[in-house]
């Protein structure tokens, strides 16, 4: 249903998932507490959100006197930053800063964390790193018919040992006992490609055109490297294979990029 990180904040369970998902999951939760003593709140516009992305966040989170929470992803802190409490959360790409914006906080820390040597980027930026790391997004890259096992997400977000969740008999089934009929590969194109375009394996030797094994995701355009992109691509189609995407050809990668 998308990706949800938890913290544990003292008085609270803080979820924090993409805007994307939020509706679903918000569903699915309201469903489940019949019977706990929980209340659900949506703080969508109680909070702003700054993602520190590259070497430098901690730097950063330094220079703008705030404390800088564990190496471990989703690691978090209590602090403040320009007087304003905020809440650090270890990303693998850096930190992510959430701010009270309900209590005005989000202009004085973005001020705060740019005056710190943050620099102000956009998203297309962020999706470049992403996708070097191999790391797919929900609704652009993986959806609600995805298997966790598929994407490369068991290690990173599923538990065998905790309680029941959605779907867990089909994941549990691939894990242990099955191989998925689907990976997430990386692709280097030839020129860039539009999310969603077709991905075909080459055509035979007497021309008959290769059959469909998947469609692209994420496309960026590295400066290093050139197009790129996410797919989640039939096991036929494996890592130095080329592709045919669109008019164009690609070479399969396994991920991450190197």
């Amino acid at each position: 249903l998308g990706e949800l990180r938890i913290l544990e904040t003292g008085d609270e369970l803080l979820l924090d998932t993409d805007r994307v998902s939020l509706q679903d999951l918000f569903d699915l939760l309201r469903r489940s507490t019949i019977g706990y003593a929980v209340e659900l709140h949506k703080r969508t516009v109680q909070r702003s959100l700054f993602a520190l992305v590259g070497p430098s966040s901690d730097d950063v989170l330094r220079a703008a006197g705030a404390d800088v929470p564990p190496d471990a992803e989703h690691a978090h802190v209590a602090t403040t930053v320009a007087g304003h409490a905020v809440r650090v959360v270890r990303t693998a790409f850096g930190a992510d800063v959430l701010a009270d914006a309900e209590a005005g906080a989000t202009e004085p820390v973005r001020a705060a964390l740019i005056s710190a040597g943050a620099v102000p980027a956009p998203e297309e930026a962020a999706d470049i790193v992403r996708v070097r790391a191999g790391r797919p997004r929900f609704d652009v890259d993986l959806d609600d018919a995805t298997i966790p096992q598929e994407a490369g997400l068991n290690e990173r977000l599923v538990s065998f040992t905790k309680g029941c969740y959605v779907g867990q008999e089909t994941v549990a089934r691939l894990f242990y006992k099955g191989k998925p009929n689907r990976h997430l590969r990386g692709l280097a194109l030839e020129a860039a490609e539009a999310p969603g375009t077709p991905v075909h394996l080459s055509p035979a030797a007497d021309g008959t055109p290769g059959r469909e094994v998947g469609r692209l995701g994420t496309v960026v355009d590295d400066p290093d490297a050139g197009p790129r992109a996410l797919a989640l691509l039939r096991r036929e189609a494996e890592p130095g294979d080329v592709v045919v995407v669109g008019d164009i050809q690609a070479t399969v990668v396994a991920l991450p990029f190197t």
